[in-house]
């Protein structure tokens, strides 16, 4: 069960976002609108939610996973693969924020680099997907760190996507959502695959929040697969965030 949450708001250099998806700039005001609704959604879900200020320096602050690695018994700060995201791990609000939450605090080191979007929690273990934003080196400095408060973690080699949670979402009770290069991926051949198609592949990325999941608003066949296996769903419009390349999980640390 999740307690708590932290996301930032997004700032106005949001637009400047990263972005591979050619869908235009987001709106502002819109993405605004988005994110609030989406805090909602997670206030439902009985967490309590800290809300960090919006950050002009950063357009992609907002996807605050990627940058802290939050487990049961530690918080591992992040070095991301982006250039551009290299210094959002060290802002002083989400740094107040973590420790206020945790006593250990560990850091990932040049010249490893490392995205939590690439990483997907089962229990007590991690699946790293070694990817364009994080490297070997990172997976196996995140690993060793793991290892240390007794967690486990393991690296999949992604050939496609952004990030691993791009493709899979783990909703608890052995069953995962899974889209495009993972269907035939032997590491997840042990769970319950709830199959997306290649027209709904972005409604993957959903978020399982005390039996609740977060599913993105427009993919009804995700929808109704979750629905049909008794988890009570939430849809969330996150469709200004897509057009530079962030989904449900991206927008929250949640532990």
């Amino acid at each position: 069960m999740f307690k708590n949450v932290i996301v930032r708001v997004p700032s106005k250099s949001v637009v400047e976002g990263i972005s591979s998806a050619d869908l235009g700039k987001p709106d502002y005001n819109l993405a605004l609108k988005q994110h609030e609704l989406y805090v909602s959604a997670l206030t439902k879900t009985g967490v309590d939610v800290t809300v960090l200020e919006p950050n002009d320096e950063f357009p992609d602050s907002c996807f605050v996973e990627d940058v802290a690695l939050c487990t049961k018994r530690c918080v591992i700060i992040t070095r991301p693969g982006a250039e551009t995201r290299r210094n959002e791990s060290a802002l002083q609000d989400l740094q107040t924020a973590l420790n206020k939450f945790y006593e250990h605090i560990e850091y990932i080191k040049e010249p490893g680099t490392i995205e939590a979007g690439d990483i997907m929690m089962v229990n007590d273990h991690f699946y790293i997907g070694e990817s364009a934003r994080t490297n070997r080196e990172g997976a196996e400095q995140m690993i060793a760190i793991l290892e240390k408060y007794g967690l486990t973690g393991s690296i999949v080699p992604l050939k496609e996507v952004l990030h691993l949670k791009t493709g899979l979402a783990y909703l608890e009770n052995n069953n995962l959502l899974v889209a495009g290069e993972f269907l035939t991926s032997p590491e997840f051949e042990k769970f319950n695959k709830i199959i997306v198609s290649v027209e709904e592949a972005y409604g993957a990325n959903c978020i399982w929040v005390n039996d609740y999941v977060l599913v993105p608003e427009g993919y009804p066949t995700v929808q109704k697969a979750i629905e049909d296996l008794g988890y009570k769903v939430l849809v969330v419009d996150t469709s200004e965030f897509r057009k530079i390349d962030g989904g449900l999980s991206c927008l929250s640390l949640r532990f």
